[in-house]
């Protein structure tokens, strides 16, 4: 596995089990508002964290840390991650999977295998303006379409969550969530938050992006619930 890093321990990204989240280097989309360029772009040389180092990390927190979170980049692309995960759990531990869903055969063979405990599955916008928010002109969206019917149609815990970027996300893209999301479990809305890790910012200079104001960001999860979707806000007092 490419390693990229290690968050030691974290309350917030895996929900209700203190954890630590690992990531991966390398992604299949190039989102403009991606505050993790250095995971997409990563650079030719190697890894900064082994296996050896992180599963060494594991079995001395082991009566500490509930879950391990793996995180990108995007994860799916890495060759080797079924028997990462295995190893994660024959150690003990719960694993969470944050994906942007556009591999949905590799996500469909994790949850058969019962690999995974947790799935966070990105939505970069609506089905109109997916591609421009995922920065692939040629998306092909019915992957996509097919890792949330599996999430939905599966019997593992999962969330889909989606970054609010006040130039890439309207009302009407969120009635159109709406339609598409009917039937969820969870769906949270995080706010953009810009920072010199902007992947925008290295491909094409001088683009900017900002956050929605909170009331803006409230009026999009109450159109959500409004719809019957279990939207909430995250980072947000």
């Amino acid at each position: 596995m490419k390693l990229y890093g290690l968050n030691k321990t974290t309350l917030l990204d895996y929900p209700e089990h203190v954890a630590c989240t690992v990531f991966t280097g390398g992604c299949n989309f190039r989102c403009p508002f991606c505050h993790n360029a250095d995971l997409v772009l990563p650079s030719q040389g190697p890894a900064p964290l082994t296996e050896e180092d992180f599963f060494a990390y594991l079995h001395k927190r082991k009566n500490m840390l509930e879950g391990v979170c793996i995180t990108g980049g995007e994860p799916t692309l890495q060759s080797d991650l079924k028997d990462f995960i295995r190893k994660i759990r024959s150690v003990g531990y719960l694993v969470k999977l944050d994906t942007n869903g556009y591999r949905p055969e590799i996500l469909a063979s994790l949850l058969e295998e019962g690999l995974l405990d947790y799935v966070a599955m990105d939505i970069k916008s609506s089905r109109q303006g997916y591609a421009a928010a995922a920065g692939i002109s040629d998306l092909t969206l019915s992957k996509i379409e097919e890792s949330v019917t599996l999430l939905k149609e599966g019997n593992i815990p999962y969330e889909f969550r989606t970054t609010v970027v006040k130039e890439l996300h309207t009302k009407e893209d969120f009635e159109d969530i709406a339609s598409w999301l009917a039937g969820c479990r969870a769906y949270y809305l995080q706010s953009y938050t810009d920072g010199n890790a902007i992947l925008g910012h290295r491909l094409t200079p001088g683009c900017t992006f900002h956050a929605c104001d909170p009331q803006e960001m409230r009026n999009f999860a109450d159109l959500l619930k409004e719809a019957g979707i279990p939207a909430f806000l995250r980072g947000m007092n």
